[in-house]
């Protein structure tokens, strides 16, 4: 669910139409529904009631303050990867205590600017990584509280660029090495040891390969246990998966993956964290473009809007499907015809959708992309020198830009002209 609907034959944004905001900060621009935020937390944070928890919003997935800050007030942790990240939530007001960190090229830098900043955890991904932060933690004089990401070689059954949890895959130690390292470890001045971390990808819409890691994981909790660690939290990380298509059968529910969790790690009596993303901000957000031209090729028609692949790059990047409509509600009835939606940008791949059927359009017409808030704002990019987009953030019948659109000189006048030019 989330809360973008027609009113009135008109799209709204909570109880703001979507046109309004059009008007005021132009196209294309990114709009977040701070309800759906909520909500979606909410439903994750509910699902696990009656288990020791924290959820960590990973906040790759849409990392604008203003959307941290809304969800830490709710009670958000957040999962960062990186140390950019990092201070973006410290600036948002995150307590470093909330804050884990989590991917696999950590650099002593980024190391000690999050011990000294504080941290919950750091979720280790290699054994060098390992002893970079004992040094680290050595040399500010702190002990630095870590799990380590193993991979337990489960199939997540999810596009290739988005699975981490399978043998081949650049995530984690091996499951059948976890022993070792953790022994290891453990004989390192500088680090304790508190628990485990499991990721195995992102967009999943099924239950069974998060069962198979989980039940691993159970199985090498006790073990670690046995062998004298004091393993008391575990960390799942996120990859639920959200219905991008209204045609398509939706993914499990929050509360079926928590009454999995349940099952399978329940009787462990650890805290659980998770780290969901997409399923947090995918459906809190949309892509909304303008029609510049309709243009007829041969045996099919184009629709050229002012969004491009800089913009939303998921769909050239990932060949990834979202429902695209107009802001007008189209009359019933109305007859609709194949379009191949398109940018501006001098590529092929700029390429929204084919033979996508919409209704009559005319330039100037307003579009909504759907579910893009996850993986849109944070990957778009300047190329072509197209400025990056607005983001707007809808609280009721508030609306707010949260990130201005530079202008062409601002962008142009971060070059600087070396001296013998």
């Amino acid at each position: 669910m989330d809360h973008f609907l027609y009113r009135d034959g008109a799209l709204h944004a909570e109880d703001v139409p979507i046109s309004e905001i059009a008007a005021a900060v132009g196209t294309p621009f990114y709009v977040y529904s701070t309800a759906t935020l909520l909500r979606h937390f909410q439903l994750f944070d509910d699902a696990l009631e009656g288990t020791d928890h924290l959820v960590c919003y990973a906040m790759k997935a849409a990392s604008n303050q203003a959307i941290l800050k809304t969800l830490a007030q709710a009670g958000a942790g957040m999962d960062v990867v990186s140390g950019g990240e990092y201070l973006r939530a410290k600036a948002a007001g995150v307590p470093g205590d909330k804050i884990v960190f989590s991917g696999v090229g950590k650099t002593a830098d980024e190391i000690r600017t999050t011990l000294s900043g504080g941290i919950r955890q750091f979720n280790v991904e290699s054994e060098p990584e390992m002893e970079v932060i004992n040094a680290v933690a050595l040399e500010l004089g702190v002990i630095a509280p870590i799990t380590v990401r193993v991979n337990p070689d489960v199939d997540a059954k999810t596009h290739a660029k988005i699975a981490t949890g399978k043998s081949e895959n650049k995530f984690g130690i091996p499951i059948a090495r976890a022993s070792e390292v953790y022994a290891h470890a453990a004989t390192l001045p500088g680090l304790e040891v508190i628990g485990i971390d499991v990721h195995i990808g992102s967009q999943l819409t099924e239950l069974e390969p998060f069962e198979l890691a989980y039940t691993k994981v159970a199985e090498l909790t006790e073990h670690l246990r046995a062998e004298g660690h004091n393993i008391r939290r575990l960390d799942l990380g996120g990859g639920l998966g959200i219905p991008y298509t209204r045609a398509n059968d939706a993914p499990p529910l929050p509360v079926e993956y928590g009454a999995l969790i349940k099952k399978t790690l329940g009787h462990l009596n650890c805290e659980i964290e998770i780290e969901p993303g997409r399923l947090i901000a995918g459906n809190a957000g949309l892509m909304v473009s303008k029609v510049i031209y309709v243009k007829s090729g041969e045996g099919r028609d184009f629709l050229i809007l002012d969004g491009a692949m800089n913009d939303l790059i998921r769909p050239a990047m990932y060949e990834a499907h979202h429902d695209i409509v107009a802001v007008q509600e189209p009359a019933p009835g109305v007859e609709q015809q194949p379009y191949d939606i398109v940018g501006p940008v001098c590529e092929t791949g700029d390429t929204f959708a084919k033979q996508r059927n919409m209704p009559p359009l005319t330039p100037g017409d307003l579009v909504a992309f759907r579910s893009a808030g996850a993986y849109g704002a944070v990957m778009a990019s300047e190329y072509n020198t197209r400025p990056l987009i607005p983001e707007v953030l809808v609280h009721g019948d508030q609306f707010a830009v949260i990130r201005e659109r530079p202008s062409f000189d601002e962008i142009i006048n971060r070059d600087t002209i070396p001296e013998w030019l």
